[in-house]
């Protein structure tokens, strides 16, 4: 898992304008120093080991780069635009991080962190998708009402009273042994879900093991906002984004399962078990953040007019958020006829823009700022999403997929502030209750589009209802939201700030 050394030889003319390029410490994805003649070290970056040499060959310049890339579990992803760009491919070099890479230089305990966070955002994605791809198939072999299913996602979102505790907990003792639980408990717990003989059963697994995940979940934002530097946060809440979506797609390819008999759908639970595998390497290799370990007030006062518009907020984009994604794939049945085969490639073809939304997304949120995107891309995405449950065949298709991707532009730069606007001391307190804001603003939208749909109003209009929850959010944000972007955390909480001389707090 700690990657392979890799070298990449190139050779370039001997005249002044080369020679002068090639042997200048590089200053982009990884910013080097000289450690001896012709030769350069890494001074930041993101690499386990780094070197590179220059030597004259005749009338070449031979530069040799080798490097180990140590991203735990998506090195594979990034091992291509890395070696495109330390082969310095493409644009004339410039003294900039690439434009996939975070717009701050990270270094390699960030590259550590990163990974491992990724992988425990597939994890708790899987863990929390589990329930609502499922439930459909459930609620049919149990013969339960639309009332009823309603319900079932409602209690199953109540189970976060389970999570709020280990939020305080993460705030006393730390980040790491709070994840390391959540990471082991989750999957274990929501796997029991296999072995339910009713409905209520189900729903009383999955009401302890989502809200396991959700604690997994919320700790992650908040390890991210306190490791990574300022200008890239919302980068690396759009990178745990797609990490978390390639979880969900796991649940959802695993879904076909369900297909294959009745009470089928109950192998789709045992797919669980496979991130047990994370929870080994968290275990393993996640450190404590390094602001937990530096001197902070434990247990501040929350700041409550922050917490009451950000709360707000969380409780109005779940109010449309919750039940146009929980009730997708039973429209897609009931409305559109569709397989869960054909759910599973529905909700994969049109979510797999999400990710590309995610990335531009991040980066516009950490260069251009959050606001401004936030009261562009939110509208946008609502309109999309809201026509998916409008229009049939292939416009019902375009309109899935646009509103992925604009609302997958809109996340990064909305989801950071969760984070970003709490002390070290109550952070993952604020964390937590922010969740449980939303999940209650989810609940009441499953309870109201359920209740409609019984007496057959229609999915447009239930939808294009709860939709009106994205209005307040706009309004909110552009109202009451400061921006946080190229801010450290210690400007946006002067709680944290140094109380004498010290070494400076730069991310």
């Amino acid at each position: 898992m700690f990657g392979r050394e890799t070298t990449i030889v190139r050779r370039w003319p001997t005249d002044p304008d080369h020679r002068r390029f090639i042997e200048a410490p590089r200053d982009d994805l990884v910013v080097e120093h000289r450690s001896g003649p012709g030769t350069f070290g890494q001074a930041i970056g993101p690499f386990g080991a780094y070197r590179r040499e220059i030597a004259t060959e005749g009338d070449e310049l031979v530069e040799t780069t080798t490097y180990r890339l140590t991203i735990p579990w998506f090195a594979w992803l990034f091992a291509l635009p890395v070696r495109w760009t330390l082969q310095r491919r493409g644009a004339v070099h410039r003294a900039k991080p690439p434009w996939w890479a975070p717009p701050d230089r990270i270094d390699e305990r960030q590259a550590l962190v990163l990974g491992l966070l990724a992988a425990a955002s597939m994890s708790s994605a899987f863990t929390n998708t589990l329930f609502t791809q499922t439930a459909q198939f459930a609620a049919d072999d149990f013969g339960v009402s639309d009332t009823g299913f309603g319900n079932a996602m409602s209690v199953v979102r109540l189970g976060i009273v389970i999570a709020l505790p280990l939020a305080a907990i993460a705030d006393r003792v730390g980040r790491k042994r709070v994840m390391r639980f959540a990471a082991w408990a989750a999957p274990l717990v929501c796997a029991l879900g296999a072995l339910a003989p009713t409905f209520p059963v189900l729903v009383a697994t999955q009401s302890v093991g989502r809200p396991l995940g959700l604690a997994l979940d919320f700790l992650i934002a908040v390890v991210v906002a306190e490791e990574m530097p300022r200008n890239s946060r919302a980068y690396a809440v759009s990178v745990m984004a797609m990490a978390a979506g390639l979880g969900a797609g796991i649940a959802v390819m695993a879904l076909p399962l369900a297909d294959l008999g009745p009470g089928a759908w109950r192998l789709v639970y045992l797919v669980t078990l496979i991130w047990l595998v994370v929870a080994v390497d968290i275990t393993r290799r996640l450190p404590e953040t390094t602001r937990f370990e530096r001197p902070h007030t434990i247990a501040p006062p929350l700041d409550r007019a922050r917490f009451g518009v950000l709360a707000l907020v969380a409780i109005c984009a779940n109010f449309f958020v919750a039940p146009a994604s929980g009730f997708q794939n039973r429209y897609l049945d009931e409305v559109r006829g569709f397989s869960a085969s054909e759910v599973a490639a529905f909700t994969l073809i049109t979510a797999t823009p999400a990710g590309l939304g995610l990335v531009v997304g991040g980066k516009l949120a950490d260069v251009r700022g959050r606001r401004r995107l936030i009261a562009i891309a939110i509208p946008v995405a609502t309109v999309l999403v809201l026509g998916s449950f409008v229009v049939a065949g292939l416009p019902m298709w375009m309109a899935a997929f646009g509103g992925g991707f604009v609302g997958g532009i809109a996340y990064p730069a909305l989801a950071v502030y969760r984070a970003e606007l709490f002390p070290t001391g109550n952070r993952g307190r604020a964390a937590g209750l922010l969740t449980a804001a939303a999940l209650l603003g989810g609940i009441g939208g499953l309870q109201l589009v359920g209740r409609l749909l019984d007496r057959g109003v229609s999915y447009g209009t239930v939808i294009g209802l709860v939709a009106l929850g994205q209005v307040v959010v706009v309004v909110a944000v552009l109202r009451w939201f400061p921006e946080t972007a190229h801010r450290s955390l210690e400007d946006l909480n002067p709680e944290d700030r140094p109380a004498g001389p010290g070494p400076s707090i730069s991310p």
